[in-house]
C-alpha cells in the first residue's frame, strides 16, 4: 500500500513538472529527443518529461545593445572611435536558437566590420556630417545579414565619433574663427542698419520740419489774404450802405469836415485840401495850430 502511494505521488509530480506557464512576450523552444520539435507561445503549454525538454527561452521584446567604440579609419587615413547602439528583435525563436552561436557576439562583430567599410569609403568631414546616410546603410546590411538568424534589425545609431586630439584641437579652432567671422558680419551689419535708420530719421525730421514751416507760411498768408479781402468786403458794405442811403450834400460835407478834422489831428506838417473844401481851409489851420499847442 505504501510502495503504490509512493509510485502514485512520483507519477503526479512527472506529470506535474511537464506543465509550463509562458509568460507574455517570451517563447520556449522545446526538443524532443535532441531534435528541434516545437515553439510554445504564451499560455498554458505541456512537456513530456524525459522525452522533451525545453531547449531555449526567447525573449520576443526590442532589445537595445549598446556596443563598445570600434577603432576605423576614414577615407583620409584618419583614426577615430566609433559606438554604435543596434535596436533589434527576434521574429523566430527556431533560427535565434539554432542559427548562429552566441548571436549578440555575431551581432557586434558584423557591426564592427560594417561599420569599419562604411567608414572607409568616407573622408573625415563626410564622416562627421553624414549620420543618417551612416545608420541607414548599417541598419540595411545588418537587417540583411541577421535575417538568417531569426532577427529584425530596427534600426541602428552611431553613437559617439571621437577624433584624434590634435583633429578635435584643430575643429574647435575653425569653429571659434567662424564664430568670430559670424560675429564681426552680425555687429558690422548691426552698426549698417543702425546707421541707416539714424540718417533715415534724421532725413524724415527735415522734412517734417520743412513742411511744418511751409505749411505754417501758408496758413499766415492765407490769413492775411483773408484779413485784405475781409477789410475790402467791409468797405464796399459801407459804400453800398452808404449808396443805398442817398445821402444829400449836406451830409457829405459833414463827413468831408469830420475826414478834414482827423487829417489835421495827423503827424503830418502839410495837409492838401480838396478845390471843394478850399473854403475850409482856415479851418483846418486853426485846428492844426490847436493840436500843436495842446500837444
Amino acid at each position: 500500500m505504501t510502495l503504490g502511494l509512493i509510485v502514485i505521488i512520483v507519477i503526479i509530480v512527472i506529470f506535474v513538472s511537464g506543465v509550463k506557464i509562458v509568460p507574455q512576450s517570451k517563447a520556449y523552444v522545446v526538443e524532443r529527443l535532441g531534435a528541434y520539435h516545437r515553439t510554445m507561445q504564451t499560455g498554458l503549454n505541456y512537456v513530456i518529461p524525459f522525452f522533451e525538454r525545453v531547449a531555449n527561452i526567447v525573449s520576443l521584446k526590442e532589445i537595445v545593445k549598446d556596443f563598445a567604440p570600434q577603432p576605423v579609419i576614414t577615407k583620409d587615413n584618419v583614426t577615430m572611435q566609433i559606438d554604435t547602439v543596434v535596436y533589434f528583435q527576434i521574429t523566430d525563436s527556431k533560427l535565434y536558437t539554432y542559427g548562429v552561436e552566441n548571436p549578440v557576439s555575431a551581432i557586434e562583430n558584423l557591426t564592427a566590420t560594417t561599420l569599419r567599410n562604411i567608414i572607409g569609403e568616407l573622408e573625415l568631414d563626410e564622416t562627421l556630417t553624414s549620420r543618417d546616410v551612416i545608420n541607414t546603410k548599417m541598419r540595411s546590411i545588418l537587417d540583411e545579414a541577421t535575417d538568417p538568424w531569426g532577427i529584425k534589425v530596427n534600426r541602428v545609431e552611431v553613437k559617439n565619433i571621437l577624433p584624434p586630439r590634435d583633429i578635435q584641437e584643430a575643429m574647435e579652432k575653425q569653429m571659434r574663427a567662424e564664430r568670430e567671422r559670424r560675429e564681426a558680419i552680425l555687429r558690422a551689419e548691426g552698426e549698417k542698419k543702425a546707421a541707416i535708420l539714424t540718417a533715415e530719421g534724421e532725413k524724415e525730421s527735415t522734412i517734417l520740419r520743412a513742411d511744418a514751416k511751409r505749411e505754417a507760411k501758408i496758413r499766415e498768408a492765407e490769413g492775411e489774404a483773408e484779413a485784405i479781402v475781409k477789410i475790402q468786403e467791409a468797405n464796399a458794405q459801407g459804400l453800398k450802405l452808404l449808396k443805398e442811403a442817398k445821402m444829400d450834400e449836406a451830409v457829405l460835407k459833414l463827413k468831408s469836415y469830420e475826414a478834414l478834422v482827423n487829417v489835421a489831428n495827423g503827424q503830418s506838417t502839410k495837409i492838401i485840401v480838396p478845390s471843394e473844401l478850399q473854403n475850409l481851409a482856415t479851418i483846418g489851420t486853426v485846428l492844426k495850430e490847436t493840436t500843436n499847442k495842446d500837444k
